[in-house]
């Protein structure tokens, strides 16, 4: 395999929570340093998110975790925030040396944050649409 490169034509998928500040503002962070396309969007409460985190054996009522399908890899939390900066490549992949950590602390900074996301963010009571541009890379229902 090469590096940060999606070797195979099939999309990597990240569901997030369609209701939180923070993730959205993550889709727009991916997004924009993506002009390849490579990632698509589905949020966790709609009916794709929730097939998908059935499909892959996670829970569908965790809403506290960002979830990476890449060839059916199943990623969570701190590994597939270190994965997606390795797959956005340049100088983001050199993030995936947190990798090292081992995941028990790593997923712990992570749950930390995934609680307060709402107080610091902010949360909306419904998705975000987005831009016309930018819908076709969301995965309706």
């Amino acid at each position: 395999m090469n590096g940060t490169a999606n070797d195979s034509k099939a999309p990597v998928i990240l569901l997030i929570d369609g209701e939180c500040n923070m993730c959205h503002g993550i889709s727009r962070f991916v997004i924009r340093r993506d002009p390849k396309a490579k990632f698509r969007f589905a949020s966790l409460q709609s009916n794709t998110g929730q097939r998908m985190l059935q499909e892959g054996g996670l829970s569908a009522s965790d809403l506290d975790t960002v979830v990476m399908v890449d060839n059916g890899r199943y990623d969570t939390k701190s590994t597939a925030a270190l994965r997606l900066f390795r797959k956005l490549g340049g100088a983001w992949a050199l993030l995936y040396i947190g990798i090292i950590v081992p995941k028990a602390i790593r997923d712990r900074v992570y749950d930390m944050i995934a609680r307060r996301r709402y107080r610091w963010f902010g949360r909306n009571e419904s998705c975000l649409i987005p831009t016309a541009d930018v819908r076709k890379r969301f995965i309706e229902d």
